[in-house]
């Protein structure tokens, strides 16, 4: 017997519009064999077919949906379909750089499937029960259609877990890849550590926001906090900022950022790095009367899940209000959130509110800031508007009035 789900009555709705999650307590009973990743077909109360998913016995996302159209099957066809679909998109939006987001997951119609190409490299994450279950023809189908000399994978976030899955990492195709891969992105050339950097080793998300450090970073004095491998850092520099001091408590990931400077032959005169702790370290610089023309807050993920938002709230809010006390008249602040479960509306309130706190502790008077810009990731993350959890990366431009 093939293997169904049939949904709760009334549970069917998301669904219907397009949602491509359905979650353990929308479904009332199961049919046939299912297992980790095999497709279901989705079918409502009154036993009418919806169309195919992916299971998953462990997550509370207990299906994720392949397709809405009941007869397509999901075989070597419709990947390569979904595949070549996906690429197109960045060739015709995505220009002058070869650190591009390939493919990003549900966006694409391949729930949990990351795929970022580094030149001649891709690093792939297989997130869910589903596309680690296909991960043979995709990665056969990327080779194909990409021409690419490697295919690496690093499926070694924690989500695996929650679909019962082991952490995975290692050569899928090709040749082993170099532990630094040479990028360009405006301008600059960037390192990238595919085997051991964070996530796929670079956060192609923000280059959009990046070149607009480097549009707005002339003869300012700027603090780039959480900095990761400098990628603010050098935009800023190449943006002909006066000084960088730069905040991270990676001394690997540093140290990459002192060869890109280097290697973009930046003026190390005009470059800080500081292997310290962030939350700390912006403390002391307030304390110390520290004050900058442009500050970059770009932490890590405060709130994987909603469980975590509460203490991400509070984090947020810290770290913008010590910011805000440090920014002079006319001063920017770009500020960003990553976590998914933190929509714009929330992010937008935190930043507010750590706007208020920081006016009332400031001797001088208080602290004005409008909002210039709302901010996001490039056209290689696209966005559905029937998924609004895949947009993850939210930022704010501040100008301090």
């Amino acid at each position: 017997m093939q293997a169904s789900i049939f949904l709760e009555a009334g549970k069917e709705h998301a669904v219907l519009h397009q949602h491509p999650w359905i979650f353990a307590n929308t479904v009332a009973r199961y049919e046939g064999k299912v297992g980790l990743g095999t497709t279901v077909s989705v079918f409502n109360d009154a036993k009418k077919l919806i169309g195919r998913a992916a299971y998953s016995p462990h997550s509370q996302i207990r299906a994720r949906m392949w397709t809405w159209d009941p007869e397509e099957p999901i075989d070597h066809a419709f990947f390569k379909r979904k595949i070549a679909s996906a690429i197109e998109h960045r060739q015709r939006w995505v220009k002058d750089t070869n650190a591009i987001r390939l493919i990003f997951g549900e966006a694409d119609g391949l729930p949990g499937l990351v795929v970022d190409q580094y030149d001649k490299l891709l690093v792939c994450q297989f997130l869910s029960a589903g596309a680690d279950h296909w991960k043979e023809v995709i990665v056969q189908i990327l080779a194909q259609q990409t021409g690419c000399e490697s295919i690496y994978e690093r499926s070694d976030a924690a989500v695996r877990q929650r679909e019962g899955l082991e952490l995975h990492t290692g050569l899928l195709f090709g040749k082993p890849p170099e532990p630094e891969v040479l990028v360009q992105e405006n301008g600059i050339a960037y390192l990238v550590d595919p085997i051991n950097g964070h996530k796929t080793g670079f956060y192609i998300d923000q280059r959009d926001n990046r070149r607009l450090v480097m549009e707005l970073a002339e003869n300012r004095r700027v603090l780039n906090m959480f900095c990761y491998t400098g990628g603010f850092s050098l935009a800023a520099l190449k943006g002909g900022a006066k000084h960088v001091t730069s905040v991270d408590s990676s001394g690997d990931a540093l140290a990459i950022a002192k060869k890109q400077t280097k290697l973009n032959e930046f003026d190390e005169n005009r470059a800080n790095w500081l292997d310290q702790d962030a939350f700390e370290t912006l403390k002391n610089l307030r304390v110390a009367e520290n004050y900058y023309d442009l500050i970059v807050l770009d932490p890590p993920k405060f709130a994987p899940s909603a469980a975590h938002l509460p203490k991400a709230i509070r984090a947020y809010k810290e770290i913008n209000r010590t910011a805000m006390q440090m920014v002079e008249k006319s001063g920017l602040i770009l500020t960003f959130s990553c976590s998914g479960a933190m929509d714009m509306e929330t992010f937008e309130k935190t930043i507010f509110m750590a706007s208020k706190e920081a006016s009332s502790h400031q001797k001088t008077g208080d602290l004005k800031f409008r909002v210039l810009k709302r901010l996001t990731s490039g056209l290689d993350h696209p966005k559905l508007t029937c998924f609004p959890e895949g947009d993850y990366l939210k930022g704010l431009l501040l100008e301090r009035v």
